[in-house]
């Protein structure tokens, strides 16, 4: 897929390129990244929302320094576990990485399942620049926790309809978002959204993998990351004082073995509740994933598919954008 402004094809061609890696999780993006990287002088930039946190590594499969062979990765370890980081940030912390890399005559490659983040990226969202208000966000929580999410949703329907329609009852954190930004703008969020087209073309690669080997993959790296010591990751993180209801805890791995430490499970109840949540988030990224237009996609369990999506990305960089259907023979 190129993404580009409407100009003509001369001047869509002078914009600088940018590739994107996407796929559900365990099917491979890091290591694939980290590999074109290598090949084509680039760096990664994460579009993975646990790769943010310090200290958090085994649970979020982070790649370790041997793991990166040398290759400079972007928005990884960038906050603590106590700190919030919105969705603008993120946009404009990528757009600052992108623009970095591209400067220093190397490719950016953006790789990464956060499908909000991905898609903030590649689309150019414009998102309501509205810093967190703690005051704020406690009061609607303490609304929520004693008259119920369906009353701290009608007040969103009562001022912003159509974030109330796409926004669900359930999901409070984002629901008192959208009433932040209406509290402190008087606009309604979905007035100040809206998409404008990043300067850059873009190839969007993906990795695939039947459903029944991507799951045999998700639980061996469950297996391994208990082996490797999450409950004493998970464990060392709230003795340094970060609170179990942090959002970074409700990442998959840590709020199941944070059950775990407080008694309200046992530990294979955790660790198959990790396996379960875990099939859950990747059938939703694979639902997202369908939905993404232009996607190249490989199979890596395929001979010779990683020579077929080095050839395709040597060939968008070369400026080639009407040879590519016939490079990508996947």
């Amino acid at each position: 897929m190129i993404v580009a402004t409407r100009t003509s094809t001369r001047q869509a061609r002078a914009l600088p390129p940018l590739v994107a890696i996407v796929g559900p999780t365990a099917v491979g993006k890091t290591a694939t990244a980290i590999r074109l990287a290598l090949d084509i002088d680039g760096e990664v930039v994460s579009a993975d929302s646990r790769y943010l946190y310090r200290g958090m590594d085994i649970g979020t499969a982070k790649p370790t320094v041997a793991e990166m062979r040398g290759v400079p990765h972007h928005l990884i370890d960038v906050v603590d576990p106590t700190e919030d980081y919105s969705l603008a940030l993120y946009q404009h912390d990528a757009y600052q990485a992108i623009a970095d890399i591209t400067a220093r005559g190397r490719v950016p490659i953006l790789a990464g399942g956060t499908p909000l983040y991905i898609n903030a990226v590649l689309e150019g969202w414009r998102i309501p620049e509205v810093p967190p208000d703690p005051a704020f966000r406690e009061e609607m929580e303490q609304v929520a926790r004693e008259r119920g999410p369906e009353h701290l949703h009608q007040r969103l329907a009562a001022v912003d309809p159509a974030a109330a329609a796409r926004i669900p009852a359930t999901n409070v954190r984002r629901v008192i978002r959208a009433l932040e930004i209406y509290h402190h703008t008087g606009r309604p969020m979905t007035e100040l959204e809206g998409k404008s087209p990043p300067p850059y073309r873009v190839l969007i690669v993906g990795l695939t993998l039947p459903r029944e080997e991507l799951y045999r993959r998700i639980d061996r790296r469950v297996d391994e990351q208990i082996a490797a010591g999450l409950v004493d990751e998970v464990r060392g993180l709230l003795e340094a004082g970060v609170p179990p209801d942090a959002p970074a805890m409700s990442a998959i791995g840590y709020g199941e073995i944070v059950a775990y430490l407080q008694g309200e499970t046992t530990l294979p109840e955790a660790i198959e509740r990790i396996r379960y949540n875990t099939h859950r988030y990747a059938r939703h990224q694979t639902t997202w994933l369908r939905r993404m237009r232009g996607v190249h996609w490989f199979d890596p369990r395929e001979p010779g598919w990683y020579e077929r999506l080095l050839t395709l990305v040597r060939t968008f960089l070369a400026g080639n954008e009407t040879d590519l259907n016939s490079a990508d023979v996947d």
